[in-house]
């Protein structure tokens, strides 16, 4: 699908409040296995991307240039929309338009936005500190605004339910939701009951953040669909698996100087060469060998 595609159609499943269960890419093999599965969206997560391409926090140290450009990278090699961290815009309301208008042009089907203040930090940690509402209300209506596809959706997420309170949390997404935000995204509610009272609170489609061993309950697929949340992501899962993984696999090699005794599965050479597109290099080197 075009990117324009890819946007309608999640843009129209999402506006519908038909739950979307994304999880979370962060590198161009998290990409090519999810994109195969057929999920309805994928995830580009801010921590996983920052880790894996920096090997550094999510703590505001990753640029608007070092962002946008892995999710070109992504999006152009995923048939499934994507849906992407854009943090606090990197900086005031000039920032935000360039962001907003330099993700869709990577291939983007939604971004999210946050009214952490700079340098932000990952939503399931403490300490995070939040902007005036105004001004994150402003930056919601310059982001709608900036965009040319109707279909790109601006997701908004409200940081203030830990240090603030979950009322606080609350008024802030309404006026974002006012403001014009397509989705909205109280991060990091306590219980289930927090989450049933944003639900019930806010009529707008809105984003459930699934994080093991984060502040939230992992909710059910049929609970998140009875409350009416529209997108549930999962942004740890992916990379968290993939670290338990390859520290067993690496202490295997230096305990036995082997793999024979590995219990963590291994992903076969030959799928390996498939994922990654191995076999339109061999055809081409066929057609054009000498």
């Amino acid at each position: 699908m075009t990117p324009t595609d890819k946007r309608a159609v999640l843009a129209k499943r999402i506006r519908a409040r038909e739950l979307v269960i994304a999880p979370g890419i962060y590198d161009m093999i998290s990409v090519r296995i999810a994109d195969k599965q057929a999920h309805p969206a994928l995830y580009m997560t801010g921590y996983g991307t920052v880790a894996s391409y920096l090997g550094l926090p999510d703590a505001g140290l990753a640029s608007y240039t070092d962002m946008v450009h892995r999710a070109g990278q992504m999006a152009a090699g995923s048939n499934t929309p994507i849906i992407a961290d854009a943090d606090t815009g990197y900086g005031g309301l000039l920032n935000v338009q360039h962001t907003v208008r330099g993700f869709e042009a990577a291939g983007i089907a939604a971004i999210q936005i946050e009214d952490q203040e700079f340098p932000k930090k990952c939503g399931h940690t403490l300490g995070r500190r939040v902007i005036e509402t105004a001004e994150m209300v402003e930056k919601v209506m310059v982001a709608c605004d900036a965009r040319q596809d109707p279909n790109f959706l601006i997701i908004a997420r409200t940081d203030a339910r830990t240090g603030l309170g979950l009322d606080e949390a609350i008024k802030r997404a309404l006026a974002y939701r006012e403001a014009g935000a397509d989705v909205i995204f109280v991060e990091a509610p306590e219980n289930e009951d927090e989450f049933a009272a944003v639900a019930a609170a806010i009529d707008a489609p809105l984003m459930a953040n699934m994080v093991e061993g984060g502040r939230s309950p992992l909710l059910s697929r049929e609970r998140l669909s009875e409350l009416g949340f529209a997108v549930a992501i999962y942004p740890g899962t992916g990379f968290t698996a993939a670290a338990a993984a390859l520290e067993q696999a690496y202490r295997c090699i230096r305990d036995t100087g082997s793999t024979d005794t590995l219990e963590a599965p291994l992903y076969p050479v030959t799928e390996m060469h498939n994922l990654m597109g191995f076999e339109s290099v061999w055809d081409f080197e066929k057609k054009w060998a000498k």
